[in-house]
């Protein structure tokens, strides 16, 4: 049945019964709803789009307003019912929405800016629910606005819809259509012409992707591009005064840093080193000494301050001790958080003495960037990647303090995944190999260079490196609080994978017959499980049965995230690690075995995915004769079995009890606690094969001191995993021995690999 016959409405006033029945819900029913007296709706089963529930009541006219199907789909994305009626309202705004193209220029608001862009699609943002689903609009980005979408799509979930990279995806309430016929609020005009270039404003340009700054003169539109004329602090020859034009798309209105430079006190020349800030630049990491004690941050912004003959620098500081969110008198020199601001002469600042010679007593020095190209350049002239740790390596070169990678400054979310991944296995190595582009190369670079390769040489990598790169996504427009706030992993690794690098996704999941793709998978239950002391096997077993998935192909590193209620609260006190996950069942195609005879299965049942009779996990998949003995049975012949989706070539497999099954195997464990990550990884093939690293797990002096990372061996891991379930239900935390009791119990990432599709991708 399609739309046209279903009545839409929504709920403006309370209904007398049934209860539960909110201000904003949004339902239907086939045919007319009105009596003959048009006083009352009649009592028909009526679904309720935005609660889940078939209701029968009486409604009276004066408690619903009718909507039209595209009414309906458009409030239906907003997040709340409160929202829904609140734009019910706004008749004209749905109006407009409702009258966007696909091709439309566009304002969109997201992550609180507003942006410029171009409508690039229209619709539900995962499979259409009947008889309709939630409208959303995809914005392609535009101009200066391309790069700085943060959800560039619907990372988040699993049910995501292709989306485009440079997009982003919010409801019609976030959307404007340029011209004077759909007018923003007057707040977020406002707003808007803030971002827009003046003249006199202050701007950063690029010249052959150098970049430079200078002053807004005037902006000309020439031969339909949009051209800004620019008065030069200091033009290609050193001359200052001059004047540029430089097309609209490559400038950026304030004192943007220019790239990040490296830190070389140790080795400055005599005259440097008796003035320690001329070797300071934009991005230094820098200390100050005030009254109060040692301050430290970044260099934002480097130059002349009105009525001051010295050199002045805008610092970003790790703390909230600064003066403002990066203007001084009124004037904007740079945008960070509040109270994070400090504008002082250069000849104050340091550089931070935390990542500085008083630590040189506890490891050997990294060599120079241009030194550790020479060592690792091949003879074909291109860059090679050193080897992961083996377990004959792990002892020598990762265990101790001052090994793995130093945390700085809420780092432990990076630290801990980047130690992960790449320590001990080259599962996600193919990051490093691709391709580079002009945006994704210095953070390739970074990762190679400065992390991964120092990290499996010389096993420690130097707390400034991860600053370094958290700069650069940041710079890059990832998150404008990559420097100092504590993130997830999977938020770290997909900016990463999908956003900087286009790693083609990890995941690729079928739902109803269509494709999905995503780099992490989280683990979700339905509240009738009876799970208490769960393998991540079960987890995962159940998490596709309730959401109805299978995975369209294995895939060569799999990144599960632990079921929780927020970062703080677990939904079990203990997860046994599998240390292998059996994927087979969880494929879409392929032959599997009947679970009870062995012969090729050719039917699987999901309503007997829960019975005891057959075992506590697994896909309850069966043979033709088997299926029909089993639902014989009384109590399933209600039970709907489906068919699988056999290969041909594999109908008539003579010898099925020999088939090969599809497996994964464990090489890491991200766990938190108190919002601390740590990892624990397994490097080889015994059980008693895995260690444990903390990037923060001692430190050295106080505010002006440094972290002081460490990598344990953790044999005891591998007593606990080989106890049975019911002897690991008695073990007390805070008795387990070693760092154990982290592992069983703050669970927050898994990551898995096959060992032979990595080979491939």
């Amino acid at each position: 049945m399609t739309s046209e016959v279903c009545q839409y409405f929504i709920v403006i006033k309370k209904p007398a019964s049934p209860a539960g029945i909110n201000l904003g819900y949004i339902g239907y029913s086939y045919g007319n709803l009105k009596s003959g007296y048009q006083s009352h709706y009649k009592k028909h089963s009526v679904f309720f789009l935005t609660s889940s529930k078939h209701i029968s009541c009486d409604l009276d006219v004066g408690t619903v307003k009718d909507l039209s199907a595209q009414e309906a789909s458009l409030l239906l994305a907003l997040p709340d019912d409160g929202e829904r009626l609140k734009w019910f309202k706004e008749k004209k705004a749905l109006q407009n929405a409702g009258a966007l193209t696909v091709g439309a220029s566009v304002t969109v608001k997201e992550d609180g800016r507003l942006l410029r862009g171009i409508i690039c699609s229209i619709g539900p943002k995962d499979s259409p629910k009947y008889p309709i689903s939630a409208t959303y609009f995809g914005v392609e980005l535009q101009g200066t606005d391309q790069g700085k979408a943060t959800n560039d799509g619907w990372l988040s979930t699993m049910r995501n819809f292709s989306s485009k990279r440079n997009c982003v995806y919010v409801p019609f309430s976030e959307v404007w259509a340029v011209g004077p016929e759909s007018p923003l609020p007057s707040e977020l005009e406002q707003q808007l012409e803030s971002d827009e270039l003046n003249p006199g404003d202050r701007v950063t340009y690029f010249v052959n992707d150098e970049c430079r700054h200078g002053m807004v003169v005037d902006v000309l539109e020439e031969a339909g591009q949009h051209i800004v004329k620019i008065s030069t602090d200091m033009d290609e020859f050193g001359n200052r005064g001059g004047e540029v034009r430089v097309p609209l798309d490559r400038v950026a209105k304030g004192e943007v840093p220019a790239e990040p430079q490296r830190i070389e006190v140790d080795t400055a020349p005599e005259d440097m080193a008796a003035a320690p800030h001329e070797s300071l630049v934009v991005n230094s990491l820098v200390e100050v000494t005030v009254a109060t004690g040692n301050l430290h941050g970044i260099i934002r912004w480097m130059g002349k301050l009105p009525d001051r003959k010295e050199i002045f620098v805008g610092l970003e500081l790790e703390e909230d001790n600064g003066t403002s969110d990066g203007t001084f008198k009124q004037v904007r020199y740079f945008t960070c958080p509040n109270k994070r601001a400090l504008f002082i002469k250069l000849s104050s600042c340091h550089p931070d003495s935390r990542f500085q010679s008083s630590s040189s007593n506890f490891r050997e020095k990294i060599p120079k960037l241009e030194d550790r190209e020479d060592d690792m350049a091949s003879s074909s002239g291109k860059l090679d990647i050193a080897v992961p740790v083996s377990t004959e390596q792990v002892d020598e070169l990762l265990i101790g303090r001052m090994k793995g990678i130093q945390g700085h400054c809420n780092s432990c979310y990076m630290d801990a995944a980047l130690f992960s991944l790449f320590s001990c296995s080259p599962v996600l190595d193919p990051l490093l190999f691709k391709e580079p582009t002009p945006k994704n190369a210095s953070v390739q670079r970074m990762l190679l260079h400065d992390i991964v390769n120092p990290l499996r040489s010389k096993g420690f990598v130097e707390g400034c490196h991860i600053m370094r790169l958290r700069q650069q996504l940041q710079k890059l427009g990832c998150s404008h609080s990559f420097t100092f706030d504590e993130k997830d992993p999977e938020e770290f690794l997909i900016v990463i994978m999908q956003q900087i690098l286009a790693l083609d996704p990890l995941l690729k999941l079928s739902v109803g017959g269509k494709m999905q793709e995503s780099y992490c998978y989280q683990i979700f239950l339905d509240q009738n499980h009876s799970l208490v002391l769960p393998t991540v096997q079960q987890l995962l077993e159940h998490s596709f049965h309730t959401a109805e998935l299978k995975l369209a192909e294995v895939p060569s590193c799999l990144i599960l995230q632990m079921p929780r209620f927020g970062k703080k609260f677990k939904m079990f006190d203990k997860i046994i690690p599998s240390l292998e996950l059996d994927i087979t069942d969880l494929i879409t195609e392929g032959p599997q075995q009947c679970i009870l005879c062995g012969d090729l299965a050719l039917e699987e049942c999901t309503d007997c995915f829960k019975d005891s009779l057959f075992g506590p996990t697994g896909f309850k998949v069966f043979c033709r004769d088997c299926s029909t003995k089993v639902h014989s049975h009384p109590l399933r012949k209600s039970h709907k079995p489906a068919r699988l989706d056999i290969p041909i070539e594999y109908r008539n497999h003579k010898n099925p009890r020999g088939l090969t099954r599809d497996k994964l195997q464990l090489f890491a464990v991200l766990c938190i606690e108190t919002s601390h990550y740590v990892s624990f990884v397994k490097h080889g093939p015994n059980s008693s094969d895995w260690i444990f690293f903390d990037s923060m797990a001692d430190r050295h002096g106080e505010s002006d001191g440094y972290n002081i990372p460490e990598v344990k061996a953790c044999p005891e891991v591998g007593t606990y995993l080989e106890m049975s379930p019911a002897e690991l239900a008695t073990q007390v935390p805070r008795d387990m021995k070693g760092e154990a009791k982290r592992l069983f119990c703050d669970a927050y990432m898994y990551l898995y690999q096959s060992t032979s599709m990595c080979l491939y991708r």
